[in-house]
């Protein structure tokens, strides 16, 4: 199945600990690029999310961002060192009677001394696999997008096929025409030539003259070349490289085509058959 390097997915997830939310954008790109930012604390899980990317995408720039909105509960969470508390308190009130009254320590003092709040961390070990279960949804949403737009970009590579298999065929009915002009022209050119004119160099100039004029081969490359791509267009794996290739191909039959053409209606069908391959190129190099 054809697919698009070009695609978004969000993906937000509810979990015990707070919402999760993944990103992936990705566009054309020779190779495969993953590039995630992740929360410094979830760092460790940067090299597993992408192993996740790799095992279902093959080619593109991908680029993926992961947030994490913690619950209500979960931001409000923190607790008390209460054995240190007392101790502060019982300092404190030594030092208040050594010092007199008004010398002991304020709340604020207390809550701001090190260690006597403890923010309560969300347990990486439970969240973890939830985000890469999200991951996953997102990446299934991404790959759901770039088929999608595979898909019309199959259909419009067909379309393609389709007119320059018309304009191949176009080209044939013209050459039995164009064959007989040149024969006309060449038996008048014939006929001015001296009766002492060198045999050899004569039948050099006609050799020159039929290969210019032999454009079967091209066409039946043109043919084979799109038959090939229309295969291709079917096949389950990634077929960008080898739809890019087959426009090369395409490409150098169609100059052949252009140098050989003998009449001005071939060198028009040569011509609009390198827009539609340009046309094709184009298309093909945003699949995977």
């Amino acid at each position: 199945m054809l697919r698009s390097m070009t695609a978004f997915a969000r993906r937000e997830q509810p979990s015990a600990w707070g919402t999760i939310t993944w990103e992936l954008r990705s566009v054309n790109h020779r190779y495969l690029e993953a590039t995630l930012r992740l929360p410094e604390a979830l760092r460790g899980l940067e090299s597993l999310a992408r192993e996740r990317v790799g095992t279902v995408v093959s080619r593109g720039k991908v680029e993926g961002s992961l947030k994490l909105q913690a619950a209500g509960a979960a931001q409000t969470a923190i607790t008390l060192n209460l054995p240190l508390v007392e101790r502060l308190l019982e300092v404190a009130a030594e030092l208040e009677h050594m010092m007199g009254p008004g010398t002991g320590l304020r709340l604020v003092d207390v809550l701001r001394w090190p260690g006597v709040i403890n923010e309560v961390e969300p347990d990486l070990d439970e969240i973890r696999q939830a985000i890469l279960d999200s991951l996953d949804a997102a990446l299934a949403e991404l790959i759901a997008t770039r088929e999608r737009e595979g898909e019309r970009t199959g259909e419009l590579l067909r379309q393609r096929c389709a007119a320059l298999r018309t304009q191949v065929v176009r080209v044939r009915a013209r050459r039995p025409e164009v064959l007989t002009r040149w024969r006309e022209k060449l038996l008048a050119r014939l006929a001015e030539i001296p009766a002492d004119a060198d045999p050899h160099r004569l039948e050099q100039e006609l050799v020159l003259i039929a290969q210019r004029l032999d454009v079967d081969e091209e066409l039946d490359r043109l043919d084979t070349h799109l038959d090939e791509i229309e295969a291709v267009l079917d096949r389950p794996e990634p077929v960008g490289r080898r739809l890019d290739f087959l426009m090369q191909e395409l490409n150098r039959e169609a100059n052949t085509l252009s140098a050989k053409a003998a009449d001005a209606d071939t060198t028009r069908a040569a011509v609009d058959i390198k827009v539609l391959i340009e046309q094709m190129r184009e298309q093909i190099q945003n699949l995977e």
